[in-house]
């Protein structure tokens, strides 16, 4: 079949026009021979983020920023993800706005959740993520660092200013008279130490005698120290301990009346019969001092006794006043 000039002339527009769009969407970064499924995320300042940056999921580029589009009733930054789909992305995964480097623009990275198998839908809205680049750390941790920097610079200035005004010419004056005084007395200082040395030096041989004599004691001290470790005085602290403790039981049983010594000290009884028998004895000497033949019969003539008379007890003289 003989192809006429008509046939050829349409096969090279047709191939003319899937040409021109085979590379409008090439340049568009779009492959026409790539499935592609679009996302949304909404971000509240998108941060000089470009259409057509690259979206990425572990650092692998798998997709780009197809267009950027402002909600004027929440006025959010809405941002269409142009993804392929041969990763699959869980409905759950996050999309994170971040600067990969301090010359490079934003970038998005997508956070994906490997515990939720179900994919994401054609057109559904992840959720926005934020992370602080580089620039914004360090802007960050250097604007309290300034502000510390400027209080103390304000210090700095306060001090210099109160220096400025201590130091006028009479501060000055009364500043090199201290120095003198003190260069005086480190003078004097250095001559009493020269003193002290000489002292020490003339007094080498007393000094040397007192440390022998010190450790000549220190060796008597342990000498004395071994003698009372051979002693077991923790022996002797026990038996004094048991002796006290047998002295301690007698004072008790003491105390308590128990025993022939403890009734001694706690009979009422006992104390009223011997006071009764002292006081009888007392008047039987008595009686015999006043009438010793009554005791005592020497009789010559055949006298007869004096019948017995109680004696009378002697008045107190305490009642005769």
């Amino acid at each position: 079949m003989k192809l006429t000039r008509e046939i050829k002339t349409a096969i090279l527009v047709i191939a003319s026009i899937l040409l021109f769009i085979w590379g409008y969407s090439f340049l568009k970064g779009r492959d026409l021979f790539t499935n592609y499924k679009t996302l949304y995320v909404e971000y509240d300042n998108v941060e000089d983020l470009a259409q057509s940056a690259p979206v990425t999921l572990n650092g692998l580029g798998i997709g780009k920023v197809n267009k950027i589009t402002i909600n004027e009733t929440t006025g959010k930054l809405l941002v269409e993800l142009q993804l392929k789909t041969d990763f699959p992305i869980s409905k759950t995964s996050k999309a994170s706005l971040y600067s990969p480097s301090l010359i490079g623009g934003k970038q998005i990275k997508i956070i994906p959740n490997l515990a939720d198998k179900i994919p994401a839908e054609d057109g559904q809205t992840l959720e926005s993520t934020v992370e602080l680049g580089l620039t914004e750390s360090l802007g960050g941790k250097i604007e309290p660092i300034q502000q510390k920097l400027d209080l103390m610079l304000a210090n700095i200035n306060t001090l210099v200013s109160g220096l400025n005004n201590v130091l006028d010419k009479k501060g000055q004056e009364n500043l090199k008279k201290s120095l003198s005084e003190l260069s005086e007395t480190m003078e004097q200082f250095h001559r009493a130490s020269g003193s002290l040395n000489s002292i020490l030096d003339t007094n080498k041989g007393q000094i040397n005698g007192i440390v022998t004599n010190f450790n000549k004691i220190s060796g008597n001290f342990n000498k004395l120290s071994d003698s009372l470790n051979k002693a077991d005085l923790g022996k002797t602290v026990r038996n004094l301990n048991q002796t006290l403790a047998k002295v301690d039981g007698i004072m008790s049983n003491l105390n308590s009346g128990k025993g022939t010594a403890g009734k001694l000290l706690n009979d009422d009884a006992l104390y009223n019969n011997l006071s009764k028998t002292s006081k009888e004895l007392e008047l039987l000497l008595q009686d015999v001092r006043l009438n010793p033949t009554r005791y005592v019969n020497v009789s010559v003539f055949g006298k007869k006794n004096k019948p017995y008379l109680a004696p009378k007890e002697e008045e107190n003289p305490t009642n005769n006043k």
